[in-house]
C-alpha cells in the first residue's frame, strides 16, 4: 500500500514550483472579482442574462467571470461597474501593506 501525502504537503510542493505563487495570486484575484460581481448582481435581483444585456456581453461570459474563470480588462470592469450601479476603483499599494 502506498503512503498518501497530506494536503498540506501536496500544497507546499505545488507552491514551491516556479511561478506557482503568481498563478495562485491571479486565481485569487479572478475569484474575488467574480464573487463581488455575483454578490452585487444578486443584491440587485438581476439574472446573469440581464447583466449580460446591460454590459453587452453573453450570459456564458458572465457565468465564466463570476466563477473566476477569466481575468477581466479594466474596460470590462468598467462595464460591470456601470451596469451594477457601482464605481470602479483601482489602486496600487506597497507589498508591505497589502493583505
Amino acid at each position: 500500500m502506498t503512503e498518501r501525502a497530506s494536503w498540506r504537503a501536496v500544497r507546499e510542493e505545488i507552491m514551491n514550483r516556479p511561478g506557482a505563487g503568481a498563478a495562485y495570486e491571479a486565481a485569487r484575484i479572478r475569484f474575488e472579482l467574480g464573487e463581488a460581481v455575483r454578490l452585487r448582481r444578486e443584491v440587485l435581483g438581476m439574472t446573469q442574462a440581464q447583466l449580460a444585456a446591460a454590459t453587452g456581453m453573453q450570459q456564458p461570459a458572465i457565468a465564466r467571470f463570476e466563477a473566476g474563470g477569466t481575468m477581466p480588462t479594466i474596460v470590462v470592469l468598467e462595464r460591470f461597474a456601470e451596469a451594477l450601479g457601482m464605481k470602479l476603483t483601482v489602486e496600487l499599494e506597497p507589498l508591505d501593506r497589502a493583505s
